[in-house]
């Protein structure tokens, strides 16, 4: 058996950002979909699976590019994963059926579990640590799951060209959704910018799970989803783009409480 795959991290400065009323504040940012590597150990469920794994079933083209910019703009730590979601979903709960695809669904429960073992539990630990350590230390966490979205799903066109998700139930989490909403179509005219949309950002998520876990007023779990049609020649988020969410998100949390 080969040695598990190692995490994908970037930290690139250990400063936080302070809202005017002097409160720090820690960005992370992950990308659970980054890219549609196949562990060796598998390759042989994969086998003439080519196109699938190069679907937006496989992975979510663009995000990790986005992921990298995001937390090299706002001195960030970055948590990533470049194996194929469908070995297995890092982004659903360990019970949800979704968390295991067609490919690897039908596996035996020991292999599964295995899966799970080696790839699921070692990256939502890790990145649920690195929230408690800041927390721990008196730091409120914005955490920013960067995804990108297929512009058709079961035959029908999506509009929605850039979603802010968010749980409602989370004062924080929604003024900042909406205040983030509000400077990104300012700066971005012409795109469909919309609040949990095209999914609802509390359904079952790593966002969601960290939620569970922490006070609404230390973690905030925000889930970007770009969609793909908007992906430029070399299939990553426009610069300009990358730079309306900084600036938008900046301003956003400087006047948060």
């Amino acid at each position: 058996m080969s040695a598990p795959a190692k995490l994908g991290s970037i930290d690139t400065r250990s400063g936080s950002r302070r809202s005017r009323a002097g409160r720090a504040t820690k960005i992370l940012v992950t990308c659970e979909h980054g890219g549609r590597r196949v562990p060796a150990d598998f390759r042989n469920l994969f086998a003439g699976l080519d196109d699938l794994l190069a679907s937006h079933r496989g992975w979510d083209p663009g995000s990790l590019s986005l992921a990298r910019a995001l937390a090299h703009a706002l001195g960030g730590q970055l948590r990533f994963s470049t194996t194929t979601r469908l070995l297995v979903d890092l982004n659903r709960g360990p019970h949800n059926p979704s968390v295991f695809s067609e490919v690897t669904r039908p596996r035996p429960s020991e292999e599964r579990r295995r899966i799970l073992e080696r790839y699921h539990e070692p990256y939502r630990a890790t990145v649920a640590r690195d929230v408690d350590e800041a927390v721990v230390g008196g730091v409120r966490v914005l955490h920013l799951s960067v995804h990108t979205f297929t512009p058709f799903w079961n035959g029908v066109a999506r509009t929605t060209d850039l979603g802010v998700l968010y749980d409602p139930a989370r004062p924080l989490e929604r003024a900042l959704a909406a205040a983030w909403v509000g400077e990104l179509k300012r700066r971005l005219p012409g795109w469909s910018i919309r609040r949990n949309d095209p999914y609802r950002g509390a359904t079952d998520g790593l966002t969601t799970w960290l939620r569970t876990r922490h006070a609404p007023e230390r973690y905030l779990g925000i889930e970007l989803e770009v969609s793909q049609r908007r992906l430029d020649r070399r299939g990553r988020v426009p610069a300009r783009v990358v730079g309306a969410l900084v600036e938008g998100v900046v301003a956003s949390l400087a006047n948060a409480g």
